[in-house]
C-alpha cells in the first residue's frame, strides 16, 4: 500500500501531460458530482455549513463568498469546541484562533493566535483583499481587526471553561484526545483536531477554500497549526483543484499537506489517491512516530471529483451538491 512512483517522477509527468493539454482521468475511487456547483468540508457535522455554503452558490455566487458563508456556521457554535465560539482553550485558558482563506487567483490570506474575534475567516478574508500581506498574528491581527469594524467577544464559554479546569486537575497534554471532555460526539471526532476545512467549486467553474479552528485543545499557549498555513492546511490552484486538512497540524505542515495533495492531482492521479498518496509520504518519513496520530485531508479537482483520507479509522466528511446532501466515512492508512 505505500509503494508509489517518486514524487519528482510523477511532477516530471505531470509537466508534459498539461503541456499535451490531456485531460484528467477518469476516477474509479472517488466519488463522482453531475457538475458543479459543489462544496465540501471535513466532518459530518458540518452539513450545516455546507448548507449555508449553497445558498451562496445556488444563488449565482463565488467559490470564495460560499466558503466564508459556510466556516462563519461553526465559528458562531458554542457547541462546537474546536472552532470559534465555544472552541476548547489553550493551557493558559484563552481560545486562540487561527483561520485561512484562497481564492481562484492565488490570492491568499491569514490570521493566526488572534483572540476575541468570532469570525477569524472573515479577518482572513479582509487581510487578502486589504493589504499587501498574506498572514497577520497576534496583536497585529487584532489591531487590523479592531480598524476594520471587528469587535471583541468573549468566546470561552461556560462548557469550555469547566472542560479547562478539569483538565487542569491532571495537566496532561494529549495531542490525539481529549479523554472523557468531549463526550457525545460521533465516532471518529473524539480526537483533538476537529477544525472545519471547506472546499468550494462554483458555477464559473472557480475554486476557493477556507480553513478555520480553535487548534488543539489546551495547547501552550501561542502554538500555531497547519490551519492557518497556505499549502499546509488548505491550497487552491485552479487548474487542477484544491484540497484541505484536519489534524494534527505539526504532520500536515511537515509534508506541505494540502500542496502536495494537489501537486498529485496535477500528476493525473483523482483526489482520493492524491490525498491517500501524501499521507503514505508522511508515514514513510515519520514512521512510528504518527502511528496513533490522526490526520486526514480532502480534496476536489477542477472536473468537480472530490474525495478524501485519513491516517486513522474514523474520518468523515460532508459534500453538497445539486443531488442533495451527503456524508462520506473516509478510508485509512491505519485500520
Amino acid at each position: 500500500m505505500l509503494n508509489r512512483r517518486k514524487f519528482i517522477g510523477s511532477s516530471v509527468f505531470s509537466g508534459l501531460a498539461l503541456l499535451a493539454g490531456r485531460r484528467l482521468p477518469p476516477a474509479p475511487d472517488t466519488a463522482r458530482v453531475n457538475g458543479r456547483p459543489l462544496v465540501i468540508s471535513t466532518w459530518k457535522p458540518n452539513v450545516k455549513a455546507n448548507a449555508e455554503a449553497w445558498k451562496v452558490l445556488l444563488k449565482g455566487g463565488n467559490s470564495l463568498d460560499a466558503v466564508e458563508a459556510g466556516v462563519q456556521v461553526p465559528e458562531a457554535d458554542p457547541h462546537d469546541q474546536s472552532v470559534g465560539y465555544g472552541g476548547l482553550p489553550d493551557r493558559d485558558g484563552k481560545v486562540t484562533l487561527d483561520a485561512s482563506v484562497m481564492d481562484h487567483q492565488g490570492n491568499c490570506g491569514s490570521v493566526m493566535f488572534v483572540e476575541g474575534l468570532k469570525h477569524p475567516v472573515s479577518l482572513a478574508r479582509r487581510v487578502m483583499e486589504q493589504t499587501p500581506h498574506i498572514y497577520l498574528a497576534g496583536e497585529g491581527a487584532l489591531q487590523f481587526a479592531l480598524a476594520n469594524g471587528f469587535h471583541v467577544e468573549r468566546l470561552l464559554t461556560p462548557e469550555a471553561e469547566a472542560a479547562w479546569k478539569e483538565w487542569l486537575k491532571e495537566s496532561k497534554y494529549d495531542p490525539m484526545t481529549i479523554p472523557d471532555l468531549l463526550q457525545g460526539k460521533e465516532p471518529g471526532q473524539q480526537h483533538n483536531h476537529d477544525t472545519i476545512g471547506m472546499l468550494a467549486l462554483d458555477n464559473s467553474g472557480n475554486l476557493s477554500g477556507a480553513c478555520s479552528t480553535s487548534g488543539m485543545a489546551f495547547k501552550m499557549h501561542g502554538r500555531v497549526g497547519d490551519s492557518p498555513m497556505i499549502g499546509a492546511g488548505l491550497y487552491v490552484d485552479n487548474e487542477v483543484g484544491a484540497a484541505t486538512s484536519t489534524g494534527v497540524g505539526e504532520e500536515a505542515i511537515r509534508v506541505c499537506g494540502a500542496h502536495t495533495v494537489v501537486e498529485y492531482m496535477r500528476a493525473g492521479h483523482t483526489p482520493e489517491t492524491a490525498c491517500r498518496k501524501t499521507l503514505e509520504r508522511l508515514v514513510r518519513m515519520r514512521g512510528e512516530k504518527i502511528r496513533d496520530l490522526q490526520l486526514a485531508f480532502i480534496a476536489v479537482n477542477r472536473a468537480g471529483e472530490f474525495g478524501g483520507y485519513a491516517l486513522q479509522k474514523g474520518f468523515n466528511y460532508a459534500v453538497q451538491d445539486a443531488n442533495g446532501p451527503k456524508t462520506y466515512d473516509a478510508p485509512s492508512i491505519y485500520r
